[in-house]
């Protein structure tokens, strides 16, 4: 087996088995007042460190895509320069815009989605679940072009591990998104007009699991009196009482869904950017409460990384569990005609930098 084969295996085996324990991302979209359009996103693992890079992609970059064998399946030039987060390895991209603007992110989806099996007679159209990212944003520049070539069958989407499936988020800088997901092998699309996304169950499941919660508004409720007893809030926010506070998918849905739809329009892109990490902040799930008493990796937090992708202006900002500083990558400050196919860890050093306060 070559050295590139065994890198694949021993990533998907790392991926997998974080996934087994939690991949517990949580997904949030907003649009600023200037029609500035932002994604935004975290990513989890709780069972090991994941490798988190950022990825650059220039324009004509040659690439193929792995298959579950490990064998090369579908090869692709890029027709857009890409910038990408990536976990384990440079190709599994979890998040990323292009120059267009279009991105796109993966969450993980198990137990519901399910992909075709693989068929090693189709390898040169057969594309890894966990590349779909790359070749989606090297190839499109809108929502409409990725729907297109899908429904087509331009590519089989193949699941690079027995145990994992994924569904993904689309959207392009007009404000629209979409979520894919493949279903016994065919594809779903589904316009995501609620701006939020997390794991299993399908999206649709989602939808119709918040009628559950048509009684939480924002703001407080009025007094009530109970026969001779008044009944008054402890405290403000009183009309959310009854919101799901556990770290399950359906619960941070629903909870990322009240945050994202109350929360105030800002004025434009970078205010909105730091309203989508402070709104995700409340995502942020403790290592401790994914195992048992005294067990679980060295490790921060089980949210690995955070991100916000400003679709408009091309821009990419994240944060990491070791580091809370955000930082961003320009797309258009990039020659992608010149620069360098390269990746990078997302920390130069895993150490969170703190500001001392001098007092005179």
């Amino acid at each position: 087996m070559n050295t590139k084969a065994k890198s694949f295996l021993s990533g998907c085996a790392a991926l997998c088995c974080s996934v087994t324990v939690s991949m517990a991302c949580t997904g949030i979209s907003l649009t600023a007042k200037d029609g500035s359009y932002v994604q935004a996103r975290t990513i989890e693992g709780a069972a090991i460190k994941l490798i988190s890079e950022y990825v650059i992609i220039p324009r004509g970059h040659e690439m193929q895509s792995y298959t579950p064998n490990a064998t090369n399946g579908m090869k692709f030039t890029a027709k857009y320069g890409v910038v990408g987060l990536c976990v384990v390895q440079k190709e599994f991209i979890a998040e990323g815009i292009n120059e267009a603007g279009l991105s796109t992110g993966l969450f993980f989806f198990p137990n519901y989605g399910s992909y075709l099996p693989y068929n090693s007679t189709e390898a040169d159209h057969s594309v890894g679940d966990l590349q779909l990212n790359t070749w989606m944003l090297s190839q499109f520049a809108t929502v409409d072009e990725v729907m297109g070539a899908i429904n087509s069958g331009q590519v089989r989407v193949v699941g690079l591990d027995a145990t994992s499936v994924v569904h993904y988020r689309i959207g392009d800088k007009s404000g629209r998104q979409v979520v894919l997901e493949f279903v016994d092998g065919k594809p779903h699309f589904y316009e995501n007009t609620v701006g939020v996304l997390a794991n299993s169950p399908s999206f649709p499941w989602h939808l119709a699991n918040l009628n559950n919660y048509v009684n939480l508004l924002p703001g407080s409720v009025p007094n009530q009196q109970l026969g001779q007893q008044v009944l008054s809030p402890f405290g403000g926010n009183s009309g959310m009482l009854g919101l799901p506070g556990d770290a399950t998918p359906p619960s941070r849905f629903i909870r990322a869904a009240f945050y994202r739809n109350t929360a105030p329009q800002r004025p434009d892109g970078f205010s909105t950017v730091t309203q989508c990490f402070h709104l995700l902040n409340n995502f942020d799930i403790p290592i401790g409460i994914e195992h048992k008493l005294g067990e679980g990796p060295d490790i921060p937090s089980a949210t690995q990384w955070t991100s916000a992708i400003d679709l408009t202006n091309g821009k990419v900002y994240y944060k990491t569990a070791y580091n809370n500083n955000i930082r961003c990558i320009d797309v258009h400050s990039i020659n992608f005609d010149n620069v360098k196919y390269q990746w990078h860890p997302m920390d130069e050093r895993e150490e969170q930098p703190v500001e001392m306060i001098v007092v005179k």
